[in-house]
This record gives structure tokens, sequence and C-alpha cells, in this order.
């Protein structure tokens, strides 16, 4: 299952972001274009995180194991694969 959405991420990101791939220090494979939408695939967990930004500034984060997240400047929710909901704002952080 892992392997097929691996496969799946490559063939979306192959045409378009091809020409924008690095593989930085910890082995991790970035592919973006402008800062507008990255995948990030960590070859050691088999896991892969799609993020994208929209005009707002406000960034969708999915992972390959279920997550999600919805970010700007710090600020967000994420809710991980299990149902638990976590927020961040500026006063205050917590998980439920």
């Amino acid at each position: 299952m892992k392997i097929l959405l691996v496969i799946m991420c490559m063939f979306f990101t192959s045409g378009v972001y091809a020409a924008g791939c690095v593989t930085n220090a910890r082995g991790k494979t970035v592919c973006g274009t402008t800062g507008s939408a990255a995948v990030v695939v960590n070859p050691n967990t088999n896991t892969a995180v799609k993020a994208q930004t929209n005009v707002n500034g406000v960034t969708h984060t999915q992972t390959s194991r279920g997550g999600e997240a919805v970010t700007k400047n710090g600020k967000g929710v994420a809710q991980g694969p299990g149902g638990t909901t976590c927020a961040k704002t500026a006063r205050n952080q917590g998980c439920r």
C-alpha cells in the first residue's frame, strides 16, 4: 500500500515538478515549483508529505499516513490519522 502511494505521488509530480526536485542532507527528496506546492518523500519510512499554499498564505498539508494540517503564520489545526485533532493559536495549544 505504501509503495502504491509513493508511486502515485511520483506520477503526479513527475511531469510538473521534475525540474525542481532535490535530495537534502537527510536523504529526503523535495520537489516543488515556486513554493506554492511541494512533495517530500522520506525513503527511510516510506512516508510522503504534500503541501500546498494558497494565495492567502494558508498551507494545507497531507501525509501518506492520513494526517492533515492547515496552518498560517505558525498557527493552525492538525488532524492525525487516528482522529486526534490538535490546534495552536496565538495564546493556546492543545489536542482532543
